[in-house]
């Protein structure tokens, strides 16, 4: 099978991008689909931020996308952080083909990703991008089983592109209240930060070294 691997360049999903490529040796890796000159079997496009065109996708057998939720729910931007936020543990990831809409193509499979409710931004970003890994493999492992996809179903919904705005704490209320926000922060790019009187401050977190464990 002719194998391609499509993600986008100077983002956080490329090392787990290349792991993915060493698993299936047959496979290519590109960062832009402009790059694309020849028709696959499969295309795994994961955490790109580009549109294809149709007439490009239809030059495949499967373009294949992994979303975080359980589509029709949450589509759009960030959608695991965005139930993180919402108190879930219990993560549904969704394997679909590409289409022209918004996250509204033909489901291979879905899968549920479990949270043990302490995890930070990077070990949330290295469990998602495993399970990712985990659901790309077990299609083509049992590629005879999901071969056809199968329609959405049911009410759709949407979650928003995240900012630096979202990062916000409320200083009224606890650490412990606000918890789950502090976990999806992003030390580097979208710290945690609260305002007093006109004045802001930048909180970081991370996990403490524990010798006992």
């Amino acid at each position: 099978m002719k194998i391609l691997i499509l993600t986008s360049p100077d983002q956080w999903f490329i090392p787990y991008a290349k792991q993915l490529q060493e698993e299936l040796p047959e496979s290519e890796l590109l960062y832009d689909h402009q790059e694309i000159t020849k028709a696959y079997d499969i295309v795994f496009i994961l955490s790109y931020h580009k549109i294809i065109p149709m007439e490009q996708l239809k030059a495949n057998r499967h373009n294949i996308v992994v979303h975080a939720s359980a589509l029709p729910q949450g589509k759009g931007w960030a959608p695991m952080f965005w139930q993180v936020l919402e108190g879930k543990n219990e993560i549904p990831f969704t394997m679909f083909e590409a289409s022209s809409g918004v996250d509204d193509g033909d489901i291979y499979m879905q899968e549920i990703l479990h949270l043990t409710g302490y995890e930070l931004n990077d070990i949330l970003r290295d469990k998602q991008a495993n399970f990712i890994i985990d659901m790309c493999i077990k299609f083509m492992n049992n590629y005879e089983n999901y071969e056809s996809a199968e329609k959405q179903t049911g009410e759709e919904s949407f979650y928003s592109k995240r900012s630096a705005k979202d990062s916000e704490l409320d200083v009224n209320k606890t650490i412990k209240e606000q918890f789950n926000l502090l976990r999806i922060v992003d030390n580097d790019g979208y710290p945690a930060f609260f305002e007093i009187d006109g004045h802001k401050y930048i909180l970081k977190i991370e996990e403490a070294e524990d010798e006992d464990r």
